[in-house]
C-alpha cells in the first residue's frame, strides 16, 4: 500500500535551485534514508513532504486516513507548557485518562476519590496497554519530570520530549530529521530497534551511519539537485555511489571531448539553424549541458601545526564533585599517557561534561587537583556555541586569534585562505555569525579550536550537525592526530573508529576504565547480562542465591498494586450487594456475573504480582 507520493517537485532559494523535477513514493513498512552534504536541501524536502513549506512546482499527496508524525530538529512550543500537556494528546481521550493516572501516580497527595476515578477511567477504556508503553518510551528516552516546564529545559531535553510525542501517537508514516541528535548511546539502540520494526514506516535524514545500517532499507542521496536511490545498506551505498561518480566522471570527460567537435561542426554550418540538422542541434546543446557540470566538490581541508607535547600529558588525582548532594564525579584517577585516545560513555546527565569541565579547568572540583603537563595545550569542542559572538563578522573570529595559521608541513596561510578549506569561500566570510546555519557554527568551533594549534583534543558531541562527507574528513583527520583525544560522541562508527579505551559512567560519580572500543564494550556488556539470567535448576537450601532487591520502579508498581487492588475489591464488594439485592432480571443478573469473573481474574494476577513484589521488599528490609 503506497502511503505517500511526490511528484516533479522542484525548490529554489535565492535563485539556486536545491532540487529539481524530484519523484518519490514510500509504501507500507518501507525505511527510507535521505543522505547528502549540508546545504543540499535534505530537510526542505523532508518539510516539503510533510506539507510544513510549499514546493515551487509538483504535487505531494499523502494517501487518504493516512497519520503522518513528523520530528522536526528544531521544534517550536509555548514554553509556559508541561511537559505531560505536550506528551498526551487531549483529543485521544486513552492519552487522556493515562495522562490524568500518571498525574495521580505522581503527586502522592492526591485524594483518593480521584485516584479511584482516574482507575476506573483506566479500567474502562482499557488504558493499561498504553499506559506501559508510555512508561516504556518516556524512560528508554530519558523524558524528564512530567511536571516541569517546557521553557526550563535544554535544548536535548526538548528533542527526546517530541520524539516521545511522536511514537506515542503512533502515526503510520514517521518522518524524522536527525533523530539521534542529543540521544545518549542506550537510548539510541532502544529506537533503532522500535523503528526497525516490520510495522513501522519511516522517512529520516540522519548521518549515524550505524543507525543507517540497522533500520534503512532504502538510501537515496540528494546530490547535483537530483535522487539516487540504492536498496542495501550504508556500505553497498558507498561501493554503487564511487561507481556512479566514476561512470559520471568518464561520461562528462567524453562529453567535453565530443563537444569541441561538435562546436567545429556548429561554427562551419550557415547561420541560419534552418539549414542545419535539428535533430543534431537539439543533441549539441544536451551534449554541451552535460558537458559543462562541474565535478569539482567542496570537501572540508583540515591541517595544522599540533604544539610539542612533553613527556608529562596530564595527571588527575582523587577527583570529585557534586551538585546538590548528587555525585558527578567521585574520587578519579587517571595518568594520560601519550597517543591516549579514549571514549568517554555513559546516560545523558550522569556527569560526562561535568568531568570535561573539570580537567579543563573550567569548573572547580570539590576535591582532588588537575595538574596538566607545561607544554600540554588543550583544545576544547563544546556542544554549544557560546565561545562564538553572534555580532562578529565570521573572518573576524579567527582574526581575533590568529592573522596566520601554521599548518603541518610549516608553511603559513591567511586567515582567510583557512576559512577557504573550511567551506566559507570569500563571500561568506563576511556574514555576521549570528546568520550562520547550525552546521556552519559547528565548523567555525572546529575552526576556532584548531587555529590554536593544540595536542591535546576534547571533543564534546562533535558529530551532531556535520554530514556524512564532513565526518569522513573528521576521521581521517583525528587517525592521523598524533597527540591525545578525548571524545564524547553518541555516534557509535565514529567512537569505533577512533578510541582504544573508554572511560564509563555508570552514574553516582563512579568511572570505570574499559580496554577497547564502544563495540566492543557493548560485546562484554551483554555478555554480563545473559549470564546474569536465572537458570532453573534443583538446588539445596543452603545453596539458595540472595535473592535480588527491589528495584526504584518495582517499589513505585507495588505502591500502586495496593491502590488497585484495593479498588477493585470495593468494586466486587458492591457488585456483589448488587447480585444478592433481589434483582430477578436474568440479563442483569448475567452481566452482573460476567464483572464479577473479570474483576476475580485481575485481582488473582494483581494479588499474585503484589505477593511477589512483597517478598522483594521485606528481603530489603
Amino acid at each position: 500500500m503506497n502511503y505517500l507520493s511526490a511528484e516533479l517537485i522542484s525548490k529554489s532559494f535565492n535563485d539556486r535551485w536545491l532540487f529539481k523535477d524530484l519523484s518519490l513514493g514510500i509504501s507500507q513498512g518501507e525505511k527510507l534514508a535521505f543522505v547528502g552534504n549540508n546545504g543540499v536541501g535534505k530537510s526542505t524536502l523532508l518539510k516539503i513532504l510533510t506539507g510544513e513549506m510549499a514546493p515551487d512546482s509538483g504535487t505531494v499527496v499523502i494517501r487518504e486516513g493516512i497519520r503522518l508524525g513528523y520530528l522536526t530538529q528544531q521544534p517550536v512550543v509555548d514554553e509556559k507548557l508541561m511537559v505531560k500537556d505536550i506528551l498526551f494528546n487531549e483529543s485521544n481521550e486513552v492519552a487522556k485518562a493515562v495522562k490524568e493516572y500518571e498525574d495521580c501516580i505522581h503527586h502522592p497527595d492526591v485524594g483518593h476519590e480521584r485516584m479511584q476515578v482516574a482507575l476506573e477511567k483506566m479500567e474502562e477504556l482499557n488504558a493499561w496497554d498504553y499506559d506501559a508503553k508510555v512508561q516504556e518510551v518516556t524512560s528508554r528516552l530519558g523524558v524528564p519530570d512530567m511536571d516541569k516546564k517546557f521553557g526550563e529545559l535544554s535544548g536535548g531535553q526538548k528533542k527526546r520530549i517530541f520524539l516521545a510525542q511522536l511514537l506515542l501517537n503512533e502515526p503510520d508514516l514517521i518522518i524524522m530529521d536527525e533523530p539521534t541528535n542529543h540521544l545518549d548511546l542506550s537510548a539510541i539502540e532502544w529506537l533503532e530497534n522500535y523503528l526497525a520494526g516490520p510495522q513501522v514506516t519511516l522517512i529520516m535524514v540522519t548521518h549515524d551511519r550505524y543507525f543507517l545500517d540497522a533500520v534503512a532499507t532504502e538510501i537515496i542521496e540528494l546530490d547535483r539537485q537530483q535522487l539516487f536511490r540504492y536498496k542495501g545498506n550504508y556500505a553497498y551505498f558507498l561501493e554503487k555511489k564511487a561507481d556512479r561518480e566514476e561512470i559520471l566522471k568518464a561520461e562528462v570527460t567524453k562529453a567535453r571531448n565530443l563537444l569541441k567537435k561538435e562546436l567545429e561542426w556548429m561554427r562551419r554550418q550557415p547561420k541560419a539553424r534552418g539549414t542545419k540538422a535539428k535533430y543534431r542541434v537539439e543533441a549539441f546543446y544536451e551534449l554541451k549541458e552535460k558537458a559543462s557540470q562541474d565535478l569539482r566538490k567542496d570537501r572540508l581541508e583540515l591541517d595544522i601545526k599540533e604544539a610539542r607535547q612533553g613527556g608529562k600529558i596530564l595527571e588527575v588525582n582523587h577527583l570529585a564533585k557534586a551538585f546538590n548532594g548528587l555525585p558527578m564525579v567521585d574520587n578519579f584517577s587517571y595518568v594520560f599517557k601519550k597517543h591516549d585516545r579514549i571514549g568517554v560513555v555513559g546516560n545523558n546527565g550522569v556527569g560526562k561534561s561535568t568531568f570535561l569541565n573539570l580537567i579543563t579547568k573550567r569548573l572547580k572540583p570539590d576535591s582532588g587537583e588537575v595538574l596538566p603537563g607545561v607544554t600540554t595545550k588543550f583544545g576544547y569542542f563544546t556542544q554549544d556555541s557560546m565561545n562564538l559572538n553572534p555580532g562578529n563578522r565570521v573572518i573576524e573570529e579567527v582574526k581575533n586569534i590568529a592573522e596566520f595559521i601554521t599548518l603541518s608541513d610549516g608553511s603559513q596561510v591567511s586567515a582567510s585562505k583557512f576559512l577557504d578549506n573550511f567551506l566559507f569561500p570569500p563571500e561568506k566570510q563576511y556574514t555576521y555569525v549570528e546568520k550562520l546555519s547550525g552546521g556552519e557554527k559547528k565548523r567555525l568551533q572546529l575552526l576556532k579550536m584548531l587555529v590554536t594549534n593544540p595536542n591535546f583534543l576534547i571533543l564534546d558531541e562533535p558529530t551532531n550537525d556535520f554530514d556524512i562527507d564532513t565526518l569522513n574528513v573528521l576521521e581521517d583527520f583525528l587517525e592521523k592526530f598524533t597527540g591525545c583525544l578525548l571524545l564524547v560522541s553518541h555516534d557509535r562508527y565514529f567512537m569505533d573508529h577512533l578510541v582504544h579505551q573508554l572511560f564509563v559512567f555508570e552514574g553516582n560519580g563512579k568511572i570505570k576504565f574499559f580496554n577497547g572500543n564502544y563495540t566492543d564494550y557493548r560485546e562484554e556488556f551483554d555478555e554480563r547480562e545473559q549470564e546474569k539470567e536465572p537458570v532453573v535448576e534443583k538446588v539445596s537450601v543452603s545453596s539458595v542465591p540472595e535473592k535480588r532487591k527491589a528495584s526504584y520502579k518495582e517499589k513505585q508498581e507495588y505502591e500502586t498494586l495496593q491502590a488497585e487492588i484495593a479498588l477493585l475489591e470495593k468494586q466486587k464488594s458492591e457488585l456483589e450487594k448488587k447480585l444478592s439485592s433481589g434483582i430477578t432480571d436474568h440479563q442483569i443478573l448475567l452481566e452482573l456475573g460476567k464483572e464479577i469473573e473479570l474483576i476475580n481474574n485481575s485481582l488473582d494476577s494483581k494479588t499474585m504480582r503484589w505477593l511477589e513484589l512483597s517478598e522483594k521488599i521485606d528481603a530489603d528490609r
